[in-house]
């Protein structure tokens, strides 16, 4: 489609995801200079409609962006009041001691926040300075200048048909190019991706690692709800089947956000996240906590692990990578907003900087050392190592290790493990089928525990099914010929969307199905599928999950 005639509209600076990130670069460009045109372009049906609702906030990003938020009423008002570390047998609990933790880990002065209605509030500061932001607009191109800058962006492409062709109601979108181009996608983001592999801004560094992270919104009975209490588990389910744990955060309103991290690098095909997820609160702990409440909301999305030595280079000519799609989270204390928010800061004062010399287009190294020597280096920097230890020496051994670490560098500011590489990608992390025993799992009770499609209804994603689907297959006749005899096929259970199936009936050859209208954008398959043939692409814009206002 490459000979389509598009309009443009030129900025000084075009964002790509109204996040954290992308709107807090919009803010501080017209903090800085009014004058300057900035534009947000969100795939999104509306602000917050694809932020996961339900995190630990540490408002270091806030204060840095907006010193009176209190005074500006943002939705920032649950101090965490209790802070809990559990490690969990499937019958019991043990509670760790708080003084055991490196003092990062304390939440004291942080807030349980829905970022939803965060990035709702920031979109309302934004555009009281000005900023122009267009929700429903998915930017599925970018576009590049005669000496190989990337010079903007294309969005709003709808109506084309299931193969690719126009239809009647096409709508070819339109150009947006910019003196600078942020990309504030989140954790891979297509054009992200394919920033990092033109200009090889990985090259160095050490694979990207990721997680997967599940979450659910109740609504619990008031004699057990404690506002501001933090709630952090370890154990099982997972065993030394994989890494990751658990998080209970109470907010207000009786609610209670309970989520389930998976670190991808799993090596046992037959793993099944989503059931690791709904197992895990039949726990004695949690199900007594959610018995009598309500399920409310539900979602999944992937997150950065990797760390400070898997961070790509941010910029190339034009273009800046921004939050997640760098991998800024804090992996020990699953944090990463105000990182995010804390690179937007940058990337603005860097592209202020820039424009202001009456520069455009080329390299905001600015920005990029920023982001090392900055205080998001500071902070990734001496948990850096937490990830790998734990994939090398298990929980029991990560744990002792990686907190050993971290109580040094807090001491001494140096890692006694120096900095550990990460070795192989989550993909080629996945095990053989023949080596591991399936794993069973009992059949959710729909009071505690639900299956995948039921829980997806509470995400409220909606995809128009007459467009292409936006997860590709490179070849189609690889989920039957390779990746069902080698890995028991575990798109079937890594997506916590119940995308992918192979249905096999009697006489008839198996077949792979992509049910691309249940996903939620999680990038979960285009991370951990063992023979990479699945790409995630945007939808036309609005499209995806509806998380909640709350």
């Amino acid at each position: 489609m490459a000979d389509i005639e598009r309009e443009s509209v030129e900025y000084d600076v075009v964002i790509v995801g109204a996040g954290p990130s992308g709107l807090s670069a919009a803010i501080r460009l017209k903090q800085l200079d009014p004058d300057l045109s900035v534009v947000v372009l969100e795939k999104g049906s509306e602000v917050g409609a694809h932020i996961l609702s339900g995190a630990v906030l540490d408002p270091a990003g806030l204060d840095a962006l907006i010193p009176d938020w209190k005074a500006k009423g943002a939705p920032v008002t649950v101090p965490v009041r209790e802070d809990n570390f559990y490690m969990l047998g499937e019958a019991g609990s043990i509670r760790l001691p708080n003084m055991l933790m490196p003092p990062l880990m304390n939440n004291h002065g942080n807030y349980i926040v829905s970022m939803g209605n965060v990035c709702r509030w920031l979109a309302e500061q934004a555009e009281g300075l000005g900023v122009e932001i267009f929700p429903g607009m998915a930017c599925s191109e970018l576009v590049y200048a005669d000496d190989g800058s990337v010079k903007g962006v294309v969005a709003g492409v709808f109506g084309l048909n299931a193969d690719g062709t126009p239809s009647d109601g096409f709508e070819p979108g339109m150009e947006l190019h910019g003196k600078y181009v942020f990309l504030g996608e989140g954790v891979r983001g297509s054009l992200t991706k394919e920033v990092i592999s033109k200009f090889g801004l990985s090259e160095g560094k050490e694979p990207q690692k990721f997680g997967l992270g599940m979450k659910e919104i109740w609504e619990i009975d008031p004699a057990k709800h404690r506002e501001g209490t933090v709630t952090h588990t370890m154990g099982w389910p997972l065993g030394n089947n994989a890494g990751g744990g658990s998080f209970v955060y109470h907010l207000d309103n009786n609610q209670v956000y309970v989520g389930f991290v998976v670190h991808l690098n799993y090596e046992n095909p037959h793993l099944y996240p989503y059931m690791e997820f709904q197992r895990f609160k039949h726990h004695p702990m949690i199900a007594e906590l959610l018995k009598g409440g309500k399920r409310v909301a539900y979602g999944a999305r992937a997150i950065s692990e990797g760390g400070y030595q898997s961070m790509p280079n941010p910029v190339a000519p034009g273009v800046a990578i921004l939050g997640c799609g760098v991998g800024l989270v804090n992996v020990p204390r699953i944090k990463g907003n105000h990182n995010a928010m804390l690179s937007g800061i940058a990337a603005a004062e860097a592209a202020h900087s820039a424009i202001k010399a009456g520069r455009s287009s080329d390299r905001l190294d600015d920005y990029a050392t920023a982001l090392t020597d900055g205080p998001i280096g500071k902070d990734l920097k001496r948990v850096r190592n937490v990830k790998p230890l734990w994939s090398k020496f298990g929980l029991l051994g990560g744990l002792s290790f990686g907190g050993l670490d971290m109580w040094v560098a807090n001491l001494t500011g140096l890692n006694l493990f120096g900095t550990m590489r990460h070795g192989k990608t989550d993909a080629a992390a996945t095990g053989k089928a023949k080596d591991f025993a399936p794993i069973d799992y009992p059949k959710p009770d729909g009071v505690l525990s639900f299956d995948r499609l039921t829980n997806v209804s509470f995400s409220m994603t909606n995809h128009e099914e007459s467009q292409p689907a936006h997860l590709r297959l490179a070849d189609a006749s690889v989920p039957i010929s390779i990746n069902l005899p080698e890995y028991a096929e575990p798109a079937q259970r890594y997506c916590p969307a119940g995308v992918y199936e192979v249905v096999e009936e009697a006489g008839k050859d198996a077949r792979f199905v992509i049910n691309f209208q249940n996903c939620v954008h999680c990038k979960t398959c285009d991370i951990k599928d063992p023979s990479q043939n699945i790409t995630w692409v945007t939808p036309q814009g609005g499209d995806g999950p509806n998380y909640p206002n709350m």
